[in-house]
C-alpha cells in the first residue's frame, strides 16, 4: 500500500468512467466470490463505489476513502461527516497491521456535570437531543489522515462519488425508509433536517429521489480545500455559528485542536490465529480478545453452536467481560486502563474457573457496582480487501440513528450525539441501559468509550477473516459470534454472519435472543435461571475471508441493503 498519487491528468481521464458506475442497477448481493478484490458495506450504493474504486487501481484505503463519504450521503442514519469512529488496517507492503482512532471528543468547555440538573438528576435531554450532546466530529479528518498515509488515487477524483450522488441524487432504499419512519417525530422537531428528508410532512420513501444540494457543496468545498475547510475554514465557521446558535458549546479552537491518533492494535491469539483488533477508547478490541481467551478453556465445538451450553457458557463469559469493560475502560490518554491484565490468559483462566455449566454466573455478584454503557445500534460498518491483500475494516457512527437529529442547513450533514457514551453520573444509566463510571466520567478533549470492534483475523501471518460491525454494545458479542462460527464451528463466512445471535451483557442481566431459536434451547436456558427476552437484529457484520483460493464476502442479510460485490 505505498502511497502513490496518480497525476491529474490522469485522474481527470478516470473521472468520467468513474461517475458512470454508482447507480444501482441490481438487487443487492449478501455473498459473493472473488480472487482480485471484495467489499462488503450496509448499503449498496457504497458498494458499488467501493468496487468501481478497486476496478480503477485504487487500493483498499482509496476504496475506504470512498466509501465513508459515500455511506454519508446514501446512509445518512449513521453514515457521516458530523461524527466518527474507528479503523483497523492491515498494509501488506510494510506487513504491519494499525488502528486509526478518529473518535469524537468532549469539547474544551465540557465538564463533568455537564448534563446534570440543579437536582443533580442527569437531564437525557441534554445528553441526547441538544447541542450539548455533539461531540467534536472526527470522520473528516479521520479519513483524510488514513488516505494520506496509505492512499493511491487523487483524492478529489474519490470524493466525486459522493459528490454525484448528493447533487444528483438517488433513489432511497428500504433500510433509510425505515430508519426515517422509525425517528420520524424526532427528525421532524427540526426544521433543517424537515427539509432534507421529508417531502412537505411525509418522510421520503423507498424509489424517491432523495437530492441533498447543501452536502453536496460541502463535498465539494472538502475535495478542494481536503480536511483543511472543515476544522480551520468556512466549513468550520458555518459549523460552530449553528451549534452555538441552538446552545452548545463547540467552538473554533474545538475544531482545529482535533487530530486523529494512530493506535497500535490490540492483539491475541485464539487457537491458531492472530487477532488484531481495536484498543481504548474503544473497548471492543480487549472485550472481544478477553472473551476468546475465556473460551478456549471449553470445547465450543464439541458444545454445538448456538446449544444451551454453549450459550450459557459465552453468556457467563461476557458477564464477567462486560463487568470489567464497565470497571476498567476508558480513554488511555486520561486514565490507567490495565490492558496487559485484562487480556492476558492467566486472568482468562482464573475466570474461566468460576464458570461451569452447573449453575449460571450471578450478574450482580459479577458487576457489584460496576457499571456499563450502550451506545446506538444504528452504527455503520464496511470493509475492504484489495489484490494485494491491503485490508481495511471501519466503524464509524454518529450514535443514535441520525444522531441528535439536527442538521446544519447550510452544509447538509448531520450532527452526532456522542456525548451521551460518557457517564454523565456515575452509577446512572444512559440511553440503553449501560452504567459508566470515572473512567468514562466527561472530561474537555477525552474521547468518550466505545464498542465498536473494526478487527482482522490472521491465519498463518495473512489476513483470514476481516469483520465488525453496528451494534452498540452488541457489537462485541456479534463479532465473536461470527469468528467462533467460522473457527470452530466450521461454518462459511456466509453461514457464519447469516447465523442466529444472541447477546448477554451482564447488566441489564437479560440472554437477547434472535427469533428462530429452538423451543427446546430456550425452555432449558429459562430452566438453568436465564431471563429470555427476544430481540430484533442483533449486529450486522459485513464480513470477509481471504484465503490462497481467493475471497468470500458476506453482507449481512439483516440489513435489506447491505451489498457483497467483488472483482
Amino acid at each position: 500500500m505505498i502511497k502513490h498519487r496518480l497525476n491529474l491528468v490522469i485522474s481527470l481521464s478516470l473521472l468520467g468512467i468513474f461517475l458512470t458506475a454508482i447507480q444501482v442497477s441490481s438487487a443487492p448481493l449478501f455473498y459473493i466470490k472473488a480472487k482480485k478484490g471484495m467489499v462488503s458495506t450496509q448499503d449498496h450504493y457504497a458498494s458499488k463505489v467501493g468496487l468501481d474504486v478497486l476496478k480503477k487501481g485504487g487500493n483498499a484505503v482509496d476504496a475506504a476513502y470512498a466509501i465513508g463519504y459515500a455511506l454519508a450521503v446514501t446512509h445518512p442514519q449513521a453514515g457521516n461527516l458530523g461524527g466518527g469512529g474507528f479503523m483497523v488496517l492491515y498494509d501488506a507492503n510494510s506487513d504491519k497491521t494499525v488502528a486509526l482512532d478518529y473518535r469524537e471528543k468532549a469539547p474544551l468547555a465540557a465538564h463533568k456535570d455537564l448534563f446534570l440538573l440543579e437536582n443533580g438528576k442527569v437531564s437525557k435531554t441534554k445528553s441526547r437531543f441538544s447541542a450539548l450532546s455533539v461531540g467534536v466530529p472526527g470522520t473528516v479528518l479521520g479519513l483524510e489522515t488514513a488516505h494520506q498515509r496509505y492512499g493511491r488515487l487523487d483524492r478529489k477524483v474519490l470524493l466525486d462519488y459522493a459528490i454525484k450522488l448528493a447533487e444528483k441524487g438517488f433513489v432511497v432504499q428500504d433500510d433509510l425508509e425505515i430508519a426515517l419512519k422509525r425517528y420520524k417525530v424526532n427528525l421532524e422537531k427540526h426544521e433543517e433536517t424537515k427539509a432534507v428528508f421529508f417531502k412537505g410532512n411525509n418522510i421520503y420513501k423507498t424509489g424517491d429521489m432523495l437530492k441533498q444540494p447543501a452536502l453536496a457543496k460541502t463535498l465539494k468545498r472538502i475535495k478542494k480545500h481536503g480536511s483543511k475547510d472543515f476544522y480551520h475554514g468556512k466549513i468550520a465557521k458555518q459549523l460552530v455559528r449553528y451549534i452555538k446558535s441552538k446552545g452548545g458549546i463547540i467552538t473554533k479552537d474545538d475544531l482545529q485542536k482535533y487530530q486523529p491518533v494512530w493506535r497500535d492494535v490490540v492483539t491475541g491469539k485464539y487457537k491458531n490465529l492472530r487477532i488484531a483488533s481495536m484498543p481504548p477508547p474503544s473497548s471492543g478490541g480487549i472485550a472481544l480478545i478477553q472473551s476468546l481467551n475465556i473460551l478456549s478453556h471449553f470445547d465450543i465445538r464439541a458444545m454445538g453452536h448456538n446449544s444451551a451450553e454453549t450459550m450459557h457458557i459465552m453468556s457467563d463469559t461476557l458477564k464477567y467481560v462486560y463487568s470489567d469493560r464497565a470497571r476498567y475502560l476508558g480513554d488511555t490518554d486520561f486514565v490507567d486502563v490495565p490492558t496487559k491484565k485484562l487480556i492476558s490468559k492467566q486472568y482468562a483462566e482464573t475466570i474461566a474457573n468460576k464458570i461451569s455449566t452447573q449453575n449460571i454466573v450471578n450478574s450482580d455478584d459479577v458487576f457489584q457496582g460496576a457499571i456499563s454503557i450502550k451506545e446506538s445500534t444504528d452504527t455503520t460498518h464496511f470493509v475492504v480487501v484489495d489484490k494485494d491483500g491491503n485490508s481495511v475494516s471501519n466503524t464509524y457512527t454518529l450514535n443514535f440513528t441520525f444522531g441528535n437529529g439536527m442538521l446544519a442547513p447550510k452544509l447538509g450533514f448531520l450532527l452526532n450525539n456522542e456525548m451521551d457514551d460518557f457517564s454523565a453520573k456515575p452509577g446512572v444509566p444512559n440511553a440503553y441501559g449501560l452504567i459508566g463510571n470515572e473512567q468514562n466520567s466527561i472530561e474537555p478533549e477525552k474521547r468518550m468509550l466505545s464498542s465498536m470492534t473494526p478487527t482482522i483475523v490472521f491465519k498463518n501471518n495473512k489476513p483470514f477473516i476481516i469483520t465488525g460491525s453496528p451494534g452498540g454494545s452488541q457489537i462485541i458479542t456479534t463479532v465473536l459470534q461470527v469468528i467462533l462460527n467460522v473457527v470452530d464451528h466450521d461454518m462459511t463466512i456466509r453461514d457464519a454472519v447469516s447465523a442466529k445471535r444472541f447477546h448477554h451483557q451482564g447488566k441489564p442481566d437479560y440472554l437477547f435472543v434472535e427469533k428462530g431459536f429452538s423451543k427446546e434451547t430456550i425452555k432449558e436456558l429459562k430452566e438453568k435461571g436465564f431471563l429470555i427476552k427476544e430481540a430484533g437484529s442483533i449486529g450486522s457484520a459485513q464480513s470477509i475471508t481471504r484465503d490462497d483460493e481467493g475471497m468470500l464476502g458476506a453482507a449481512d442479510p439483516r440489513k435489506k441493503n447491505a451489498s457483497a460485490l467483488g472483482l
